[in-house]
């Protein structure tokens, strides 16, 4: 359907930004890179909502949901953490 198209490709476009803002901001100075940290896990925080969306549409399982929602928020405390390390 075509509101599956969009959640398929919104949660898409969230998984690209957040290792793509990674990189970008891995060749810029401290501070530019926290800020590039930070569109990073606003997009993680997005790709969240976008599955808690899927699951509501049951796009996805319970299940399912439960082991993406784990790797968001293992990325989420590991990327805080360094973030917290940067000067």
């Amino acid at each position: 359907s075509s509101a599956a198209s969009m959640c398929i490709r919104d949660s898409n476009r969230c998984s690209i930004s957040i290792p793509s803002n990674v990189a970008e901001g891995s060749s810029r100075t401290e501070k530019s890179f926290s800020h590039f940290l930070d569109i990073a896990l606003g997009s993680s925080f997005e790709l969240g909502t976008q599955l808690i969306i899927a699951l509501h549409r049951n796009y996805i399982d319970k299940n399912k949901l439960q082991q993406l929602e784990n790797k968001i928020e293992e990325f989420q405390k590991m990327t805080m953490s360094f973030q917290n390390g940067l000067s």
